[in-house]
């Protein structure tokens, strides 16, 4: 336990001085709002362990890959070429859309592997209420709609190679 609470914590910490080395508001931001969330996830404290929650462990995977992450990498991109402001472009608006959906199938399917153990500790996660069965084939379903809506994306792109 205690080397990998070493390991984190080294790792957090040389990801947080990489980001104010780089001088990037927008990244160190970044770092700093994941590190908090992954902290509300994860640490045994009071008002934390947030996995244990179906719906808190959701919101914060949601929150950290299809928003924090995408936002926070294109902000940190657009001040390295010194753009001032935001400027939302399509791609981005579809980044996030799909790693929403992407982020949801990661939600729903990290706790299929557990659900013995999540039944036996009370812990009730979407695998544990609706089925191993029926989680699995609503991820496949939502994975699908990503993946169609990326073709339909690249298809009605004005940049031709995006179409390729």
């Amino acid at each position: 336990m205690q080397q990998g609470v070493g390991i984190v914590a080294g790792t957090a910490a040389l990801s947080l001085l990489l980001g104010v080395l780089s001088g990037s508001p927008p990244l160190l931001a970044t770092l700093l709002l994941s590190l908090a969330l992954g902290i509300l996830y994860s640490m045994e404290l009071p008002f934390m362990r947030w996995k244990r929650s179906p719906w808190l462990a959701a919101l914060c995977i949601l929150a950290v890959r299809a928003v924090m992450v995408q936002l926070g990498f294109f902000l940190h991109m657009q001040h390295a070429l010194g753009v001032t402001g935001l400027v939302v472009t399509r791609p981005l608006g579809f980044t996030m859309i799909f790693m929403l959906l992407f982020s949801v199938v990661i939600a729903l399917f990290k706790d299929i592997p557990d659900v013995k153990g999540d039944t036996q500790a009370g812990v009730q996660t979407f695998s544990v209420r609706h089925g191993v069965r029926s989680i699995f084939w609503t991820c496949v379903g939502v994975l699908m709609a990503a993946y169609a809506g990326g073709i339909m994306f690249a298809v009605t792109s004005p940049e031709p190679w995006s179409r390729l």
